[in-house]
C-alpha cells in the first residue's frame, strides 16, 4: 500500500458535502413518506374493493390492521438495509468496535434497528390515521433522532399515540397486564 500525503482540505468541497448530505436526506424522507402515501391509496382501494365483494357489505380487515402491516413492512425493509449495511461494513479493514474500540458499536447499532423498526410502525399507524382523519391530527412527526435515549423516548411516544389512535385504553392495558379479559360482559380470570 501506497501512503499518500493529505491534501489541503478545500472548504468548497466541506460545503459540497454538507449540502449533498441534506439534499439526500430530505429527499429519502420525502421520497419514502410519498411511496407510504401511495401505498396508503392502494390499500385504500384494496378496501373498497373487498368491501364490494364482501356479501355483507364489511371489510374483513380494517385499516387500523393495514396500517400495521404497512407499518411493520416498511420497518422490517428500513431494518433489513440498516443491518445489512452494518455486516457489510464488519467485513471492511479498519471496522468500528472489533480492535480496541467500544465492543457496544454493533449492540447498539442492533437496539437503533430494532427502534427503528417499531417507529416505522408507529409512523405507518399514526400516517394511516392522519389520512383517514385529515385535520384531526398531525400526520406523524417524521425521523427526528439523533442519539439512542431520544430514540427510545420518541418510540415510546409515538408507541402510545398508536396505541390510543387505535383504539386502546388504560382500562385494555391494565386488564392485558393482570392477563384478565373481557368476554360476553362477564370478567374472567
Amino acid at each position: 500500500q501506497f501512503w499518500l500525503p493529505a491534501e489541503e482540505d478545500d472548504p468548497r468541497d466541506e460545503l459540497l458535502q454538507k449540502g449533498l448530505l441534506i439534499f439526500g436526506v430530505m429527499f429519502s424522507v420525502l421520497l419514502q413518506e410519498a411511496f407510504r402515501f401511495l401505498y396508503y391509496k392502494l390499500l385504500r382501494k384494496a378496501i373498497e374493493g373487498l368491501v364490494a365483494l364482501s356479501e355483507d357489505g364489511c371489510s374483513p380487515i380494517s385499516i387500523q390492521q393495514m396500517a400495521y402491516v404497512a407499518g411493520v413492512g416498511f420497518g422490517l425493509m428500513s431494518g433489513t438495509f440498516s443491518m445489512i449495511n452494518l455486516l457489510a461494513d464488519a467485513l471492511g479493514p479498519g471496522t468500528t468496535g472489533i480492535h480496541g474500540d467500544s465492543q457496544l458499536y454493533f449492540l447498539t447499532s442492533a437496539f437503533m434497528t430494532m427502534v427503528l423498526i417499531f417507529l416505522h410502525t408507529f409512523w405507518g399507524i399514526l400516517f394511516f390515521h392522519g389520512c383517514e382523519h385529515r385535520g384531526d391530527t398531525a400526520t406523524h412527526p417524521g425521523p427526528v433522532f439523533c442519539l439512542l435515549v431520544p430514540s427510545y423516548l420518541l418510540m415510546a411516544t409515538a408507541a402510545t399515540w398508536a396505541y390510543l389512535l387505535s383504539g386502546g385504553s388504560a382500562q385494555n392495558l391494565r386488564r392485558f397486564l393482570l392477563c384478565k379479559s373481557f368476554h360476553s360482559g362477564l370478567l374472567y380470570q
